[in-house]
């Protein structure tokens, strides 16, 4: 039986990769834009701690459960961290826990390069929908898009995203699941290319792969996501 949303939706924050937006949490209220993405302000800098603390601002009165995707679990183990008393548990949903310095340089290069436009609001969906990890999940005509993107004014579109979030640089995983004081799952979607079943199982007792989803598991069935909530 699907979870009731009602049931947690009170007592939950959801938080969503890199180059994505809140809205990604299907009708999820407490789906924040991080910073530098969506209708989120720009900040001079970008760090994983940065978007925690930005979270932290608001996070609801009283235990809350942290499901966080990609970047986003990332975010919600360090902000399980700065609130210990206040995170109950943490969900990662396919966070890609082994970077090569290639990876991580190429990355820091993306951080490094202006914001791109386009001349219609179909190209920048398309690729904000590339950036995020949505092409066949999202319609271009999605909400989801509108939030992504935004019109320069002149009849230009662009990203809503910063390219400087590009630059959050690496993490240490062993680390951050040291100092989360609180429950903790990982999890991905069988057919994630990021992270494998293997690599998680190095870090936790029992990892969870969905079966049948890809990396954006959430978007494609998130009541399987939130049922890892327990």
């Amino acid at each position: 039986m699907p979870l009731d949303r009602k049931d947690v939706v009170m007592a939950m924050v959801l938080l969503h990769g890199l180059g994505a937006v809140g809205g990604v949490w299907r009708g999820v209220a407490s789906a924040p834009d991080l910073p530098g993405h969506g209708r989120a302000a720009w900040e001079p800098s970008y760090s994983y701690e940065g978007h925690a603390r930005a979270v932290l601002e608001d996070l609801p009165d009283g235990p809350v459960d942290v499901v966080g995707h990609s970047m986003g679990g990332v975010v919600a183990l360090v902000l399980a961290a700065l609130a210990p008393g206040r995170v109950r548990s943490v969900v990662g949903l396919g966070i890609k826990v082994r970077w090569s310095p290639e990876e991580l340089a190429h990355v820091a290069a993306l951080a490094q390069k202006p914001p791109r436009t386009f001349a219609t609001r179909d190209e920048a969906a398309e690729r904000f929908l590339k950036v995020a990890g949505l092409t066949g999940l999202v319609a271009a005509d999605d909400p989801v898009v509108d939030a992504g993107t935004a019109s320069r004014g002149d009849g230009s579109w662009t990203l809503a995203q910063d390219p400087r979030t590009f630059g959050v640089g690496a993490f240490d995983m062993p680390q951050l699941l040291g100092a989360a004081a609180c429950r903790v799952v990982l999890a991905r979607g069988e057919h994630d290319r990021l992270v494998s079943h293997e690599e998680l199982a190095a870090l936790v007792d029992v990892p969870v792969t969905l079966r049948g989803l890809g990396h954006n598991a959430h978007v494609e069935d998130l009541d399987a996501v939130l049922a890892l909530l327990g």
